[in-house]
């Protein structure tokens, strides 16, 4: 979805924006999936993870955004965290 977003050229482009849409529909649906198994909050704290994590490497490998130690391991750390939430749900 953020790939789209930052190709529809402020909803201007037709084909990016619809795709834009779907890829948000088909975003919550899968958060809406995830809710029967996990609790809320974990859930939407993953969902939003994967994606921050998704769209920083798309940035890095397709617009050639800036990767920097720092940037690396603030990434590294928010996969732990995911990693970390998702494991403390099946020890509970």
């Amino acid at each position: 979805m953020g790939l789209s977003l930052k190709l529809n050229a402020g909803w201007t482009k037709p084909g990016p924006s619809i795709i834009a849409v779907m890829a948000g529909l088909g975003s919550i649906y899968l958060l809406a999936l995830a809710l029967r198994a996990l609790p809320m909050g974990m859930a939407y704290a993953i969902w939003t993870g994967i994606g921050t994590i998704g769209l920083v490497l798309v940035g890095v490998l397709v617009f050639q955004d800036e990767m920097n130690w720092t940037r690396a391991c603030f990434l590294g750390l928010a996969f732990i965290g995911i990693v970390g939430l998702r494991f403390s749900e099946a020890a509970a």
